[in-house]
């Protein structure tokens, strides 16, 4: 694309990389030299997408509580039996297929989560569309937990995107009055001769 030309050589990378595979591949899941389900039931699998600067999923996964007990447990078949359909599975927390994949099916965005990374775009805002999401992801949580605790959890998390939302705002204005001052680049040229210019506001 266009735009990805232009861009510093470490963020077209990170991009192409997931983004020039089409979804639709069996093998952006199941490992093109091991086709085997149970491989491809493992989160980690996610991972080789899901991941970095732009949409950090994986590491919001990994440092959660459920991401921790999948970390430490994961080797173990009692606790995670890969080699039962997903359907039958039962696992002491739910991996990234367990809930995205729920029952077996393909369609990984049917059950997607309410929100975009979890940032600000898909807070609730009352659009009945959101409530039939919302209520989809209070069925799946509560295979392990309470409907109540579930959405309590998700009224939480639309606190705190709203307040992110702010956050992002006063953070923005910051920048932008740094730019109209004409402090926006962050060293003179002659202080950093190897910088190349890339990352200037747009």
């Amino acid at each position: 694309c266009a735009w990805s030309i232009e861009r510093p050589p470490g963020d077209t990378a990170g991009c192409t990389f997931c983004h020039t595979s089409s979804e639709e591949r069996c093998s952006t899941c199941h490992q093109r030299h091991q086709f085997d389900p149970a491989v491809a039931r493992h989160s980690e699998q996610c991972k080789a997408c899901h991941w970095g600067k732009d949409h950090r999923d994986w590491e919001a996964h990994d440092i959660s509580i459920h991401g921790v007990v999948y970390q430490v447990n994961k080797w173990n078949p009692q606790e995670f039996d890969f080699s039962k359909k997903l359907a039958d599975a039962d696992y002491v927390e739910p991996t990234c297929q367990y809930c995205h994949l729920r029952g077996g099916h393909h369609n990984v965005q049917r059950l997607s989560t309410v929100y975009t990374s979890m940032g600000m775009s898909n807070a609730d805002r009352g659009a009945p569309l959101w409530k039939e999401k919302r209520e989809t992801w209070v069925s799946v949580c509560d295979d392990c937990h309470s409907p109540r605790f579930a959405r309590e959890n998700l009224q939480a998390m639309d606190e705190a995107c709203k307040d992110a939302g702010l956050k992002y705002t006063e953070t923005f204005k910051v920048a932008e009055n740094l730019m109209l001052d004409g402090m926006g680049e962050p060293m003179p040229k002659d202080l950093a001769p190897d910088w190349s210019g890339q990352h200037i506001w747009s």
